[in-house]
């Protein structure tokens, strides 16, 4: 059995750097989902884009442009709604989310004649990306990376004490709003990929894994990535010698690991960034000085 024998095909490679690319993406962003405690909106923006697709599908227009207007339109309204004080964030998720669903469950039970197209929706479609969709992948998988790491401050600030940096000058409603459309906009790039039913998952399973590795939060976006990236590799092989899904492999992958592997992964993972940390003189706990002065950088 050769190694490279899944790469003679055109449709495995595509797919293969398909799936390292989302999974580098889904847990990058996926550190500030958990954080922030977000991983419903995850979800629910996941499910809130099939509505986009359907309609999209029915319109006969490009998917990336009917379903990326429905994906943003969607967390807007979310940020709107939950920002009031009169309704809570899971009720505004809620609401979008079921509404925009039942929308594209009309329109398919209306339209009978794209079933196929739907599935994929739902379930992905890793193994049909073309080299046109996998370079829309890649520059979307750019420009949120490169957004996130020049907000790096601002987010880290505004996830873990916002009152302290409104306080300071970080504007949390513009970086709650940018966040929320970074996070539509790697929704929509990974549903081609995994399918709205597992997009969420690929967002919280690696910075979960990562943060059982790690205390440190500059780690946590190190190892998110790298543990997404090996995930997605990992299980298009596996999909391809087991002959079943691809995105139903990969997230399982995730979750059904080696407890022994594990244990020792995060053994290595700890004797490792604690030598970093002394290194670099990070062995001592973060003091409300230290927070100060960070945040006063970030303004």
């Amino acid at each position: 059995m050769s190694f490279l024998l899944p790469f003679e095909y055109e449709f495995f490679r595509n797919g293969f750097l398909a799936a390292v690319v989302v999974g580098a993406l889904c847990g990058f962003i996926g550190v500030y989902v958990v954080l922030r405690r977000m991983s419903y909106i995850g979800h629910g923006l996941a499910h809130a884009i099939f509505g986009g697709a359907v309609l999209s599908y029915a319109m006969n227009v490009n998917f990336y442009i009917g379903a990326g207007l429905w994906a943003l339109f969607a967390g807007w309204l979310i940020h709107l709604i939950s920002h009031r004080r009169w309704v809570g964030a899971d009720a505004a998720i809620g609401v979008v989310t079921t509404s925009s669903f039942a929308l594209g469950v009309a329109i398919v039970s209306t339209y009978r004649s794209f079933t196929r197209n739907i599935e994929a929706a739902l379930f992905g479609n890793i193994l049909g990306i073309t080299q046109k969709d996998l370079w829309i992948v890649v520059l979307i998988a750019l420009i949120v990376f490169s957004v996130l790491i020049i907000l790096r401050r601002q987010l880290l600030f505004a996830t873990f004490d916002p009152e302290v940096a409104s306080a300071y000058g970080v504007s949390t409603g513009k970086i709650d709003l940018i966040f929320i459309t970074l996070l539509a906009v790697t929704v929509l790039a990974s549903t081609q990929i995994l399918g709205v039913t597992l997009v969420a998952a690929a967002m919280v399973i690696p910075p979960v894994i990562a943060r059982y590795l790690t205390n440190r939060f500059q780690h946590l976006l190190v190892l998110s990535p790298i543990i997404g990236v090996f995930c997605g590799a990992a299980g298009m092989y596996l999909s391809f010698y087991l002959d079943i899904s691809s995105a139903a492999t990969i997230v399982p992958f995730c979750c059904f690991r080696n407890p022994d592997d594990f244990s020792l992964s995060k053994r290595f993972a700890g004797a490792t960034f604690s030598r970093c940390d002394e290194r670099h003189g990070y062995a001592r706990k973060p003091t409300s000085k230290d927070s100060g002065q960070v945040v006063s950088q970030a303004r």
